[in-house]
């Protein structure tokens, strides 16, 4: 009998393999880094066949952790960083040039020439999302503009592109040898291209960012069997879930009714709430995206506040400063001073996500003093992450109507207990911490599970959250409204600080 489900979490800095059993408990995790890139500033490359390698890797690695076989496996589902662009030759399954990752702002200047040409929100109405370096489109057009001969060999019809769920299901089932090349729709709803109503290719979006058609996977739902892996220590196994990372989370924190929220702590950070049916259009600066679609299900849409730099700041205060030697040491190194001592870090690396979307803001840190410590940076490191989720929040209960009093987290930094008390104390509101940490992966397990029977029903997977922590604010409001009038006011500064 088949005892598991599993997923792979391909996420910006890693790739991992996760099995579960009927209980969602973890029974094998593998995980392996990738490469970050950086071949110019404000760039940022993966090498996807790298990451198919880690992929492989973590797979054979996590099932010889528990001596499982393909036949223990009912399923596995896949969750993935989204926007990332990969494009690749469908007759060698060779990639044509390095992914351009969703964090890359190299596009830049086509987006103020579109954005001229359109204006910023043209493609709002259709695919929820604003002009940006963000999303997908403006990436596959880039290489396309740039890649000698690339434009005419996708013309022809040789060149695929996918997110990495489609390059990942596409050589998982065969590669040049019969693969199969598909997208879900939460994947294909941050490409820029899918019609939000219709959850297929908009014609006229293609034409406007110069996609040729040809190039596309087909759009699945976010359950369903997609194919079987031909390869390797899964073969046989089905695939049967795509997640898009941040709407994986969503379901793993099985946010399913209207006006249930989750915020992911990760890389970035990423809130999304849960709107039902319908696709809610932002007046506040926030991203209308599908959450997920199970099998013949009615789509359900989301809002979606995207922040770009979070725990990447801590990852660039360890790497680039030496200030901490890991990730977690910065909890008591903030801990170890009672306030900020007036300083702020506004960390508009490349440019500035939800609610602003301006690619032309920069990072700066404000406030400093002969008195400011190492301490006083970390601890602002940290209150930058909880400033940003404040903005967003405040967007997403401005378009949504109501309040969003309870907020389940998840994500590698909601273990860092400083952050989520001083979160719960900006906000005003309760923040939960679910007893499973991946939420993320297991978001994909659900999704997978839910195709074949291993799991029931969205009932059934509800009745399996259960919370580990609680954080409540205790911070008076003076104190609170001051904090953060700083931030905005530092946050000002930081604004179209390149000049276009």
């Amino acid at each position: 009998m088949q005892s598991y489900v599993a997923a792979i979490d391909q996420g910006t800095t890693s790739t991992r393999f996760l099995v579960f059993d009927s209980t969602s408990t973890i029974v094998a995790l593998a995980q392996r880094e990738h490469r970050q890139i950086y071949p110019q500033p404000g760039w940022v490359e993966h090498d996807p066949q790298e990451i198919w390698q880690r992929t492989q890797e973590v797979i054979a690695e996590g099932l010889q952790q528990k001596n499982l076989r393909a036949a223990d496996i009912a399923a596995v589902g896949i969750t993935n960083q989204r926007e990332t662009v990969v494009l690749w030759n469908r007759k060698t399954g060779k990639t044509v040039a390095n992914a351009i990752v969703w964090q890359d702002a190299r596009v830049g200047t086509e987006v103020e020439e579109s954005a001229r040409r359109y204006g910023q929100d043209h493609f709002r109405s259709r695919t929820g999302l604003p002009l940006s370096t963000y999303f997908s489109s403006l990436k596959i057009k880039w290489l396309l503009d740039h890649v000698s001969h690339l434009r005419e060999q996708a013309e022809g019809g040789d060149i695929l592109f996918g997110n990495l769920d489609s390059f990942l299901v596409w050589h998982l089932t065969g590669g040049r040898n019969g693969g199969v090349h598909v997208s879900d729709v939460t994947n294909a709803s941050r490409t820029q291209l899918m019609n939000l109503r219709t959850l297929s290719w908009d014609p006229e979006l293609l034409r406007a960012f110069q996609v040729p058609a040809s190039m596309l996977p087909r759009i699945c739902s976010s359950s369903e069997v997609y194919g079987v892996v031909t390869q390797g220590v899964l073969k046989g196994v089905p695939i049967t879930g795509i997640l898009g990372d941040q709407q994986a989370a969503l379901v793993g924190q099985t946010c399913f009714q209207p006006g249930e929220a989750k915020n992911t702590y990760g890389t970035g950070c990423f809130l999304l709430t849960n709107t039902g049916e319908r696709p809610v259009q932002s007046k506040r600066g926030l991203l209308t995206t599908v959450a997920y679609q199970f099998g013949t299900q009615p789509a359900r849409y989301a809002l979606e506040g995207s922040v770009a730099v979070t725990g990447a700041l801590v990852q660039w205060m360890r790497d680039n400063l030496g200030l901490i030697a890991a990730s977690p040491e910065i909890e008591a190194l903030a801990g170890s001073v009672e306030d900020n001592g007036g300083v702020y870090f506004v960390p508009a690396f490349s440019g500035l996500y939800a609610p602003h979307w301006n690619s032309n803001a920069r990072g700066l840190i404000m406030g400093l003093t002969r008195y400011a410590t190492k301490a006083h940076l970390a601890r602002a490191v940290l209150e930058a992450t909880a400033f940003q989720t404040r903005e967003v929040v405040e967007a997403m209960e401005h378009d949504c109507g109501f309040p969003l009093n309870i907020l389940r987290v998840d994500g590698g930094m909601v273990d860092n207990a400083l952050l989520m008390q001083f979160q719960a104390d900006i906000l005003n509101h309760t923040i939960v911490r679910p007893a499973s940490k991946e939420t993320t992966a297991l978001g994909a397990a659900y999704a997978a599970g839910l195709a074949v029977g291993f799991f029931r029903d969205t009932d059934d997977l509800r009745a399996r959250w259960q919370q580990s922590a609680t954080w409540q604010p205790r911070m008076n409001e003076n104190t609170r409204e001051t904090l953060y009038h700083y931030w905005q006011k530092a946050l000002k500064r930081s604004l179209d600080w390149v000049d276009e």
